[in-house]
């Protein structure tokens, strides 16, 4: 006799989920659906869909070995309604059940959903964070900031993660400073391990490929993880061969090495294949044992301990209307290039290359080429949250939006950052190898050779002077500005709205 449905979405794959401990194999009917609204409310990179259903089907088998009863949907099923309440709904009608428990979501979307079905729904925290939203709404409230740094902090203290006593580690809280040196070509750079498709991801590649293949991105080679086991041979890799310079080469960007010591983890993380607690713990035995520096250790927790943390709470305390935010007031049409139309500047032309070839682009990629280019152009903030959302693998709203919509753009206002992330062509150049065969010239400020991004970051600037001119951090670069001759300045506020006009004509740029 079932008792009720117990749904599993598919980024909630953790053998260890509220929602898994708390059913009985011997009552209860475990849910999971691969549906069609799931894979197109964006067009989601072909890669990414993938490692989804691959995924869900893996963890599916294995808990049948484990003695649950499964009612697995097929995307192929001829009775599949395509979306996940119909498949509720459809297996609630074929077991007789009333109940349905889950985890809830982390997508406000499918929150909105489940909380109309016609059923008795217990939604339970998703506990396999460090912070819950409950208390990360206790730790916000009554504060006019909310700033990672100071959340990354108390997460420390509560934690007890890379702490002597009450004391940070190394007497300091974090080693920003010691990790951004730009990165030289190495050939024995370690490389992340490349897992060979079986038979079960074989066939999803089929499925796939057939479905989606017009969504932008390569299907193959697909290399990821897509079983516990494998993550955790993935995560072994990093710990071992990478991390000790994960802290040095973190902001880094080469032409010819797309994951430099990056860990490629995210993907497990918010899928639920790794847990961010083992990860952390991991890398902090690595520096405990002498393994690896602090440096590269703090940058690393940092991300998962703090930043992951920190937009999980955001994305809960601001609700569903986030995404539409736009404070700056961008509504220029998200450009062909970033869907691999050609373009002359070398940067975005290999991070969106990297993009539709690997559904993979480090963070400096993604907030200082990618998404700065966007922000100092204008782009609609909800094309871009859309844009991001569908080409990254380890892209869910929860992690995503407060990324895109507060740091990369800046449509909030200010919640998730002090300051907009604009920089001119001089940070890509400092930080990369991008600039030396580019067309355009990174030291060349006006001309018909100057770099987009110098045009645009005044540009930028002058627009938004009223909003951003008294930010202590944003000042100086005004009196910079109004130190220029006159004449410079006219130039090169014309020589922008040229670049402008030309990529909202769709011309080659």
């Amino acid at each position: 006799m079932v008792t009720r449905l117990v749904l599993i979405l598919g980024d909630q794959l953790s053998h260890e989920g509220a929602a898994l401990r708390a059913a009985d194999p011997a009552r209860d009917v475990i849910v999971m659906a691969e549906v069609m609204a799931e894979a197109t409310y964006v067009r989601h990179h072909p890669q990414k869909i993938v490692l989804f259903l691959s995924a869900m089907r893996h963890f599916a088998a294995e808990l049948r070995a484990k003695g649950y009863q499964v009612a697995y949907s097929t995307l192929d099923d001829p009775d599949n309604s395509h979306s996940i309440v119909g498949e509720v709904l459809r297996r609630a009608e074929e077991f007789g059940a009333q109940d349905v428990l889950t985890m809830r979501p982390g997508d406000w979307r499918l929150i909105a959903e489940l909380d109309a079905l016609p059923l008795k729904l217990t939604q339970l925290s998703d506990d396999r964070f460090f912070c819950s939203e409950a208390a990360f709404a206790a730790w916000a409230e009554g504060r006019k900031q909310l700033r990672m740094e100071w959340f990354y902090r108390e997460m420390r203290r509560k934690t007890g993660l890379l702490m002597e006593g009450d004391q940070p580690a190394g007497g300091q809280w974090n080693f920003d400073r010691d990790n951004r040196k730009a990165a030289k070509p190495d050939l024995f750079r370690p490389r992340p391990p490349r897992f060979a498709p079986d038979a079960v991801t074989q066939e999803v590649l089929r499925v796939v490929d057939a479905r989606f293949g017009d969504h932008f991105g390569q299907i193959t080679p697909f290399v990821w993880a897509t079983t516990r086991d494998e993550a955790l041979a993935a995560l072994a890799h990093f710990i071992t061969h990478s991390l000790p310079s994960f802290g040095d080469e973190q902001d880094a960007m080469l032409q010819a090495d797309p994951t430099l010591s990056h860990s490629l983890l995210s993907p497990y993380l918010n899928i639920g294949l790794l847990t961010p607690a083992e990860v952390c713990a991991r890398a902090e035995a690595e520096w405990r044992s002498g393994r690896a520096p602090l440096n590269a250790v703090e940058g690393f927790i940092r991300q998962i301990l703090g930043w992951r943390e920190f937009v999980r709470g955001i994305h809960a305390l601001e609700g569903p209307d986030y995404t539409s935010r736009n404070v700056l007031g961008a509504t220029r049409s998200l450009p062909p290039l970033y869907w691999g139309a050609k373009t002359d500047m070398a940067c975005l032309s290999h991070a969106v290359g990297q993009t539709r070839d690997l559904a993979y682009a480090h963070h400096i990629q993604r907030l200082m080429v990618t998404g700065n280019f966007a922000l100092l152009a204008g782009i609609d903030p909800a094309q871009v949250h859309d844009w991001y959302l569908s080409v990254y693998i380890d892209a869910l709203e929860w992690v995503e939006a407060p990324n895109t919509i507060g740091m990369s753009q800046f449509a909030d206002g200010g919640v998730v950052g002090s300051k907009p992330y604009a920089a001119s062509g001089a940070y890509i150049d400092r930080m990369s190898d991008y600039c030396g065969d580019c067309r355009y010239r990174v030291k060349e400020k006006t001309g018909p050779q100057a770099c987009p991004f110098n045009l645009l970051y005044w540009d930028f600037l002058i627009r938004h002077r009223d909003r951003f001119e008294g930010n202590p951090r944003m000042a100086q670069m005004y009196r910079t500005w109004d130190k220029m001759d006159a004449d410079r300045r006219a130039t090169t506020l014309t020589e922008a709205a040229g670049f402008l006009a030309r990529l909202d004509q769709g011309e080659r740029v």
